[in-house]
């Protein structure tokens, strides 16, 4: 089969495509035609060798895709044909994959290929975000930075599908808060300055922060007392510091979330997830933004589209 290959770590202009044997499912695994991948900020760092899971070289990369059953054990409950999306977490961006049953999930069947490649990755990072560890209220108001991108545009979604009762979009461009505004936020205001109009509107219960950099800071001093930052990741590539004292005198929480590192310690939990979000994407209300589809041979553009921040919505591959 053909499939993407990291074979160096010199950063996404060495990722190619190879031919590469077909994998052979081992007894708990689900072997899926792939018609749609995600790609993702992590693809990007494992092309440099800078994200938490260093797998040997050369390696397949690719987390989240949607396909088409081949073979499954009899305990997963699927067939032959079945429309699923997955989180085979590595092994991905290739025509055929292979997950663990509990990490594949049925595709309602008016949602297309497409949009299931881009739910499992960023919507259950959103759900367990918002509300696993961010234990957003019904009324309250969530701030999302990078709002146009795959994360923030479905951070948006959930927010509003569970309950929130405002949310304020933070782009850098316009442009891109125009895609946020269509993903379901209320209004968006620019990076550059963005926390002047957060104050002149009122302060935030939550914020989800994918970006970091050096708008962290502003972030804090956008919360309500009891409101909670979110750190998701740092697509700007600066780590931020924060000093406790603003956290001790407004009340406030800094809150990690590692989506991925905390589900895989919890069998079952991915599935309880789905199982959580599976009603508001059968009934549109999570329906991800498409951003830019490329062949596979095209993996370097779409790595590039997402580390030079281009990206609006969900980056795809499609076989």
């Amino acid at each position: 089969m053909r499939a993407v290959q990291i074979t160096s770590l010199d950063g996404p202009q060495a990722v190619d495509v190879h031919d590469v044997p077909d994998p052979v499912p081992g007894d708990d695994q689900v072997l899926i035609r792939v018609r749609a991948a995600g790609v993702a900020f992590p693809e990007v760092l494992q092309s440099r060798g800078l994200y938490q899971l260093k797998p040997d070289l050369p390696f397949v990369p690719g987390a989240e895709v949607a396909g088409e059953v081949v073979s499954a054990p009899a305990e997963s409950g699927l067939a032959e044909g079945d429309r699923v999306c997955a989180l085979p977490l590595l092994g991905g961006l290739a025509e055929l994959t292979v997950a663990h049953h509990s990490t594949v999930f049925r595709l309602p069947d008016d949602v297309s290929f497409e949009a299931g490649a881009a739910l499992p990755f960023n919507y259950l990072t959103s759900y367990f975000a918002l509300v696993e560890r961010g234990r957003m209220a019904e009324g309250e108001t969530v701030l999302v930075h990078g709002a146009a991108g795959g994360i923030g545009t479905s951070a948006i979604q959930v927010a509003k599908a569970f309950g929130a009762g405002r949310v304020v979009a933070v782009t850098s461009t316009a442009e891109k808060g125009a895609v946020a505004l269509d993903a379901g936020a209320d209004e968006f205001v620019l990076a550059d300055g963005f926390l002047d109009a957060v104050k002149e509107s009122g302060k935030v219960d939550v914020v989800v922060d994918p970006v970091g950099g050096d708008r962290f800071t502003d972030s804090l001093r956008a919360l309500k007392d009891d409101g909670r930052l979110l750190v998701i990741g740092f697509t700007a590539g600066q780590i931020p510091e924060v000093k406790v004292n603003r956290l001790l005198l407004n009340n406030i929480s800094v809150v990690g979330v590692g989506w991925g590192a905390y589900a895989m310690k919890r069998p079952g939990h991915f599935a309880k997830e789905w199982a959580a979000i599976e009603p508001h994407v059968a009934s549109g209300a999570l329906t991800p933004p498409i951003g830019a589809t490329f062949p596979m041979e095209e993996v370097t553009d779409a790595l590039l589209t997402i580390d030079e921040r281009r990206a609006t919505g969900k980056v795809l591959l499609v076989p």
